[in-house]
């Protein structure tokens, strides 16, 4: 588990196919690797990714078929930039809200203009993504845990703030740019819990 605040922004160092697969090097950056070992669990835009080499400067994971098919990893290569987080301790705080790491869809920003000293940025979600999405309810872009400012159909819209558009990827993201999202995990729960004992027969 996670909290969707971002620790660090990291880069893609390598990409390699391997039967089907992809294995990927990040480069960490800022995010101190000392408490991380093999078989940890990083976000890393989002995506729960599982530690399988520490090189020394990063860390190396797998990445299956199924999660290229459901995120953006596809779409990396070297020198992508990345938002990395570590995985929940319990002494962590709890700036966010409860993430996975489990990506639900990809999203593509739709329009990002200034607001203020902040960026007002609208993303399209897939349709079956936008039941999920609420008005003041939490969202996670690339890792990052946010709130939903606006919602109209499967658009919604999120205002960021100067330290997150530093601290995070989103600085870099124009119209067209796709990403990760992981809707909201109470909401996934919710929704298979009223249907009682008929989820059964789903």
């Amino acid at each position: 588990m996670f909290t969707g605040i971002v620790e660090a922004v990291g880069e893609v160092a390598a990409c390699e196919e391997k039967g089907g697969d992809l294995r990927l090097r990040i480069k960490t950056n800022d995010l101190g690797m000392s408490d991380i070992a093999l078989g940890d669990s990083i976000s890393t835009n989002g995506v729960c990714l599982t530690v399988v080499e520490m090189p020394g400067d990063g860390y190396v994971a797998d990445v299956s078929a199924e999660t290229l098919s459901l995120t953006t990893v596809g779409d990396w290569g070297v020198g992508t930039k990345v938002n990395l987080e570590k995985a929940l301790t319990p002494q962590t705080r709890m700036g966010g809200h409860m993430v996975s790491g489990h990506v639900d869809g990809i999203g593509e920003v739709v329009s990002r203009h200034p607001d203020a000293r902040s960026e007002r940025f609208r993303l399209r979600a897939p349709r079956e993504l936008a039941k999920y999405i609420a008005h003041k309810g939490s969202i996670t872009v690339d890792g990052t845990s946010l709130t939903v400012n606006k919602v109209e159909g499967a658009e919604f819209e999120l205002n960021i703030v100067p330290h997150t558009l530093e601290k995070t990827v989103m600085g870099t993201y124009r119209a067209g740019t796709r990403v990760n999202l992981e809707v909201d995990l109470i909401a996934r729960y919710l929704e298979r819990l009223l249907q009682g004992d008929g989820a059964a027969d789903a």
